[in-house]
């Protein structure tokens, strides 16, 4: 049986049921995704802006990850190297606290589909809890962390399985970076290093 296209795939999510109201806006799925990517990012859902332009990561948040991984537009953009695939392809609203977290049910949905079409990934980012709570729950509970903290700071523990946990970049989350300096001046270099390598290579 032919495995979907990702254009197949884009067509499904907009047709699906639970996405009518998004249709009713007119917002379409944010995210990019090639076979040849090598890396992958699994972020939360697309901020409003995103979700207007079209385009994944396009704010403050995505500038601090592309600055914590040493890249550049020209970079991050470029579907060939990097694929961009949230929790929700759709922004989900805003809350009192900040936007609304990811739908649960929509990365199960989706994710397995979109996923099968790249085969060429090497590591994969896991940027903010939402990602981290559903892709480690495989990891055996005794090599897992307990909190998004104790999870970055032992990232050490996951990268045989070619998983690189991250904060989400949010400007909120610069009370948590205040707090944890080491996430700057140790995980940040390690993870310049790993994504200079994978690119390099290409």
């Amino acid at each position: 049986m032919k495995k979907p296209s990702i254009a197949e795939i884009t067509k499904a999510i907009v047709a699906h049921p639970d996405n009518a109201a998004m249709r009713d806006c007119g917002y379409k799925p944010v995210f990019s995704a090639h076979p040849d990517a090598s890396l992958l990012i699994i972020g939360q859902a697309p901020g409003i802006k995103a979700q207007l332009s079209e385009k994944p990561w396009n704010d403050k948040s995505g500038e601090q990850l592309r600055r914590w991984m040493g890249v550049d537009e020209t970079v991050f953009y470029n579907e060939r190297k990097v694929a961009l695939v949230p929790m929700d392809f759709y922004f989900p609203g805003k809350g009192k606290s900040g936007d609304l977290p990811p739908r649960k049910g929509f990365a199960g949905r989706w994710h397995p589909a979109i996923f099968e079409t790249l085969k060429n990934v090497r590591l994969t980012l896991l940027v903010g809890q939402y990602s981290q709570v559903y892709y480690l729950k495989k990891i055996p509970e005794s090599q897992r962390a307990r909190t998004l903290t104790e999870t970055v700071r032992h990232y050490q523990n996951y990268l045989n399985q070619q998983l690189f946990p991250l904060p989400h970049p949010s400007p909120r989350n610069n009370i948590w970076k205040a707090k944890n300096p080491w996430f700057e001046e140790e995980v940040v270099p390690v993870l310049r290093q790993r994504v200079a390598a994978l690119f390099m290579v290409q």
